[in-house]
Parts: structure tokens; sequence; C-alpha cells
């Protein structure tokens, strides 16, 4: 089970979000890089980024920072990047840089043959973000919900070759309320591509939850405010996540 930090960037900032709302954003640091770099020194064995400015506005807003963190980061671990992804140069600008997966989110719900294109032309480099709330999708940033059912389209995306869902129940994330382990086993185990967990990581009881479930398919966990808060220490996180995968890998 990998536990994947994410670093969320608005203006150039390291930030976080409650429940997606830009005016509720707390700065966490002011250089991303350098955060980037300290979680990779806690064990991080992967990064989750987010352009949020990007994700309102529909195109990349903060790829001075991405490229930051790309070069602080190196090629020791993969990074994968969602928010303003709407067209294939900017994917293919991205992968270029030196990001792993991209991951596309509003677009594939707006436009699925974007998404379907996307994973033609990058395999094995395109994750779908879907973003829930009882069941439903939302997209533009959580501000609008639609009448798309997450498994429905989950199972559409995974047929289009994505390589991962990113699963967030947008009703948990920056809330600190615990991972709604539920419904992420309902979806991981109704797909045969890995789905990662998003949203409300608290404590070490929400790792060892998930670890118990991770057989269904659920590769990992992204965590953020917990991290950045101090609920969470990230190195004993992983280290328990690992400890407990232990015996499955044996």
């Amino acid at each position: 089970m990998l536990l994947i930090p994410a670093i969320d960037l608005k203006d150039g900032h390291c930030v976080r979000l409650k429940q997606g709302l830009m005016e509720d954003a707390t700065v966490f640091s002011e250089e991303p890089a350098a955060m980037a770099a300290h979680w990779v020194a806690q064990g991080a064995r992967r990064l989750h980024l987010v352009d949020l400015n990007g994700a309102f506005a529909g195109v990349p807003k903060n790829e001075a920072a991405i490229k930051a963190i790309v070069e602080a980061v190196g090629d020791d671990i993969p990074i994968q990047l969602g928010g303003g992804i709407r067209d294939l140069d900017t994917i293919e600008r991205y992968l270029d840089d030196g990001i792993s997966y991209v991951i596309i989110g509003t677009q594939a719900v707006k436009t699925p043959g974007f998404l379907s294109d996307a994973c033609s032309a990058f395999p094995g480099h395109v994750m779908v973000g879907l973003d829930a709330k009882d069941g439903k999708v939302a997209i533009d940033g959580w501000s609008k919900m639609t009448g798309h059912d997450v498994l429905d389209l989950a199972l559409k995306f995974q047929d289009y070759g994505v390589e991962a869902v990113i699963y967030t129940d947008i009703g948990r994330d920056g809330m600190l309320s615990g991972v709604n382990v539920e419904a992420t086993v309902r979806l991981a185990s109704a797909l045969s591509v890995p789905v990662i967990a998003s949203g409300g990581l608290t404590g070490l009881d929400d790792v060892r939850n998930l670890c118990a479930v991770e057989a269904e398919g659920i590769m990992g966990a992204i965590t953020g405010r917990a991290i950045y808060q101090g609920t969470i220490d990230f190195a004993a996180a992983q280290s328990l996540a690992d400890t407990l995968a232990q015996p499955a890998a044996g």
C-alpha cells in the first residue's frame, strides 16, 4: 500500500483546501519543491500534485512550481499530476518535463473521447480522477454535480485503458473525517485496474483499514491535510503499511 503525499498548488504555494473550496485554503509551504524533497526524505515512493488554479481555469497555471518539484525530486520516484489538463499537447509537455502520470478528471466526464485519445496516445501514463459524493460524480473543481454514477463511469474509462482510477470522496476531503473505505472497496472490487483512495485519511486506523482491503485492488492512498497538520506521521504510516503488507507478499 503506497501512501502518497499530496502537494496542492495555488498561486505557486503548497496549500490544502477544505472540500475543494478555493477560498478556504491553508498555505503550508511557500516552497513546494522543498516540501516535495521533504516527503521523499520521509520515505514517500510517489507524489501527487494538483494544479488547483489550473483545475478551475481549465489550463495549466502552476507550471513553474511543477517543474521545480520535478527538478528537486529528480528520477527518484514517480510523480502524478492533475488539474487543468484539457488537451493532448499539455499531456505531452508534462510528460516531457518528467511527470510520470497525468490525471484527467473533469474533461474525462465532459469529453470522454479526449480521455480515450489520451490513453491511446500515451499508454501507461494516463489516470482518471473521479470525485464523487453519494455515488455521483462532481466536475469543475467540485463546483458542479452530475447525474453520472461513479461506478458506471469507472468501468467505461477502464475500457479506454486508464492506468488507475483515483477516487475521491469529496464529502470527506480535507475534513480529517476518515476514509470512506466501504465506497472505495465497492469501486475497486468492480474494476480490474488499481484504485487509489483519496479524501479523509486521518490517522493510523485509516491506514490499517485500507491495508485490510488492499487485496480488493486498492494500490494506495493520497494523504494531504493530515500529514501537514501532524495528525498522522507520514514515515510511521508508510512503515505501518509496509509491515501490514508483508504477510500478503510472503
